[in-house]
């Protein structure tokens, strides 16, 4: 079962949910939580499509334009300390 339910949790919960909205309110209910997923996918789904878009945009962009002449940088050597004499 999913989340490590068994199946008298789910026939409990369902029970519950049944006691509390009474018959006539589940449809309704069902309905309103099957509207509310929809939307979300579609939110999540438009989401990811911009998101998609921007990066082709960018990687776009990037391959257009001109190449610049990075001079090469040599890392820094440590600096060591003078040695003390005593």
């Amino acid at each position: 079962m999913p989340f490590g339910m068994h199946p008298w949790y789910l026939i409990i919960l369902l029970a519950i949910i049944l006691i509390i909205f009474g018959p006539g309110k589940l449809p309704e209910l069902g309905g309103a939580i099957g509207r509310g997923i929809r939307e979300f996918q579609k939110s999540s789904s438009q989401i990811t499509e911009e998101v998609k878009n921007a990066v082709a945009e960018r990687e776009s962009t990037a391959a257009t334009a001109t190449p610049t002449t990075a001079t090469p940088t040599t890392p820094e050597s440590p600096t060591a300390e003078p040695e003390k004499k005593s």
